[in-house]
């Protein structure tokens, strides 16, 4: 009964957690009724700059990062060709040689003495073996142990690949980010450059004007400090763009090289169209989300493989070879041929807490994993709304930007010329350009952000990785 008991024990098997996916997504982002998606569509018909693409494939190329995912999916064919062998019999070629001595005062060592080995010839106190043959062996998998591990370290491969998906989208919106933020640090540069010879010109009239006793040293003064502060602005801004070409160079995996500067396309108001689609290609579209997806169902693998363990294993191995105690004799045959086979079913009973252990890490991976997918889905859903809304107002203010623009610069030239005729006074014409300055940086970063949020959008719809 005590028997009974401890075998009926060993074999209770634990109970899986639930893990079901409870997460709904709403029906569409924002109400929107269009189910075109452009996440569908390759990545080179989304970027509209062909120096933007070339530049792209050169990152792709050459990124290490690329090429760490690449490692990551050759380790994870390794996995699975490694758990289909373990599911397929061993078979080994085996030459032992070796050299015994039984006690005299043993079973095989009193039997020895009396016995030939040989037709008058003892068996030899120092008893040579050699053996030489195959040797199999075969884990029968009766519970599916095997098949789980295999199911897992396939889930792998698909989670490696939709690795290198993911990094594949990172990489191409970085380095379109780094290349929108390169280009307008340019026109920003261009800007402040045709403003401050203005503003040179308009201080070297306030000194001609000064000696003339039309205005004072207040006013040279002034002009002077607003074409220093242009100036200290501008050393700002060519340092931005000095960090968005290094950032662009690391993207690239290189220490050098130039970076074509796209400037017609970015002064031209092209704005690449986003189509959402509808929140559940999510599901499948973003590297992410089916990263996350893989993962859980291979730790479910894991789990049910976990549990297996608790129940008896079969094992069935065997020999075959060529066996004699001298090697002239190997060749003898039939007499020298040995062989045998076994089989035998073992079940774990007391101290099974490795086991336990096992399952219980498997499981709480298991529910990691659950919540992480979980998570990432509904990150995803959240980041498509926030591009949505963004994209939106963006567009919105960039008009405002444009009206407010083109105002003040008729606004500068007029106070300009009412200086000149002496009609307005210093501080309008200070004021005014120091306005018109301030509104077409501006209408520069504005433009700028609406290129990095299509391309948020575009990543966040899942776009990228086609």
């Amino acid at each position: 009964m005590l028997a009974v008991c401890v075998v009926f024990n060993s074999c209770k098997l634990p109970s899986i957690a639930e893990n079901s996916i409870k997460k709904e997504l709403p029906p569409s982002f924002q109400n929107v009724q269009d189910t075109s998606n452009s996440a569908n569509y390759g990545w080179k018909s989304f970027y509209l700059s062909p120096m933007l693409v070339d530049l792209i494939d050169t990152v792709l190329v050459n990124n290490p990062d690329m090429m760490i995912a690449a490692q990551r999916i050759i380790y994870a064919n390794a996995q699975n060709k490694q758990a289909k062998g373990l599911a397929k019999p061993f078979l080994n070629a085996t030459l032992l040689p070796n050299l015994r001595k039984f006690g005299l005062y043993t079973m095989d060592g009193a039997g020895n003495i009396v016995t030939d080995i040989e037709t008058g010839k003892p068996v030899p106190i120092d008893l040579p073996d050699y053996y030489g043959g195959f040797q199999a062996s075969w884990e029968v998998d009766l519970w599916g142990k095997l098949k789980n591990k295999r199911q897992a370290a396939l889930a792998r491969i698909l989670a490696s690949n939709a690795y290198r998906h993911l990094v594949q989208t990172n990489l191409i919106a970085e380095t379109a980010n780094a290349y929108y933020e390169l280009l307008a640090a340019e026109q920003e540069l261009k800007i402040l450059d045709e403003t401050i010879l203005l503003q040179d010109q308009a201080l070297e009239l306030m000194r001609i004007q000064k000696e003339a006793a039309a205005v004072n040293e207040l006013a040279v003064q002034q002009f002077e400090a607003q074409s220093l502060g242009m100036k200290s602005l501008r050393i700002e801004i060519a340092q931005q763009l000095f960090d968005a070409e290094l950032r662009i160079q690391q993207l690239a995996g290189r220490t050098k090289g130039m970076i074509r500067k796209d400037s017609v396309f970015f002064t031209s108001g092209l704005i690449p169209k986003v189509k959402s689609g509808l929140p559940s290609e999510l599901l499948l579209n973003r590297p992410d989300i089916r990263q996350a997806e893989m993962e859980l169902i291979a730790s479910k693998a894991d789990v049910r493989a976990a549990r297996a363990a608790f129940l008896p294993s079969l094992m069935i191995s065997g020999n075959l070879g060529m066996q004699a105690y001298a090697p002239r004799l190997l060749t003898m045959f039939p007499e020298s041929i040995a062989y045998g086979i076994f089989g035998g079913m073992t079940a774990p009973l007391l101290n099974r807490s490795n086991i336990q252990a096992e399952f219980s890490k498997a499981t709480a991976v298991q529910m990691e994993n659950l919540w992480n997918y979980q998570k990432t889905i509904t990150k995803g859903f959240w980041e498509v709304e926030q591009e949505l809304k963004r994209n939106t107002n963006l567009s919105n203010l960039f008009q405002m930007k444009q009206k407010e623009t083109n105002a003040l610069s008729n606004a500068a030239n007029i106070s300009s010329e009412l200086f000149k005729t002496g009609r307005s006074n210093y501080l309008e014409v200070l004021f005014t350009r120091q306005s018109q300055l301030r509104a077409n940086l501006e209408l520069i970063t504005t433009r700028k952000n609406q290129l990095i949020t299509s391309v948020n959008l575009y990543k966040a719809i899942g776009g990228g990785w086609k």
